[in-house]
């Protein structure tokens, strides 16, 4: 799987914070250098946005980390924890990611969606309908298999994880090995996620 990529793309990336976030504690039990990810993304050509999605938390000490991301020219969109009764929470970015994608797709040549959640695989088809290239970049362990599939180009931070993660400490012995011996579980994509894009688009993406 191979693109064109030339110093005069523009580029859009979406950044799926939470999914990074948790793929890199689950995986290495690190933090992600988010400075090094858009960097990998973008390459030699032409950033016109990066744009973060993340979740208030009750606490709010979520601050420095914003203010670490804006320090490196990455925009913050941030949605308050929904806490239902009962105490069961929610906070979900997807809709929002893919349609400010679609909204952007038409203003740049490629889009880079920095998250391997197979949910996003509509949004990916949608807009590479129109003429976008779209990538993605991520740990691929964590990655959908079928998300990989359907991107035009997929960069697998689990290659050089010592690059793209702060205070990084290789395993060592069985562990090691069984890391690598660790495959992506294919995931379906979310049937209501496709709906929701449908209805913003007003296309029926099985179509395209």
């Amino acid at each position: 799987m191979g693109v064109i990529r030339h110093p005069d793309q523009r580029v859009a990336i979406i950044i799926d914070t939470q999914n990074l976030y948790h793929s890199a504690k689950n995986l290495h039990k690190a933090k992600v250098n988010f400075a090094n990810v858009v960097k990998a993304a973008l390459g030699d050509r032409k950033l016109i946005r990066a744009i973060s999605y993340v979740v208030n938390t009750e606490s709010g000490e979520e601050q420095p980390f914003f203010e670490a991301l804006e320090k490196v020219g990455i925009e913050i969109k941030t949605k308050d924890l929904q806490i239902f009764y009962g105490g069961a929470k929610k906070a979900d970015w997807d809709v929002g990611m893919v349609v400010d994608a679609i909204k952007l797709s038409h203003k740049v040549d490629a889009i880079v969606f920095a998250t391997g959640d197979g949910d996003f695989i509509p949004g990916v088809e949608y807009i590479q309908s129109r003429g976008c290239q779209v990538e993605g970049i991520t740990f691929g362990r964590s990655a959908s298999s079928a998300f990989k599939e359907a991107v035009d180009d997929f960069i697998d931070l689990d290659d050089d994880p010592a690059h793209f993660l702060l205070n990084y400490r290789a395993p060592r012995g069985r562990g090691a090995k069984q890391a690598t011996q660790k495959k992506a579980t294919k995931k379906k994509p979310n049937q209501k996620l496709r709906k929701q894009i449908n209805k913003v688009v007003g296309t029926d993406t099985d179509d395209l």
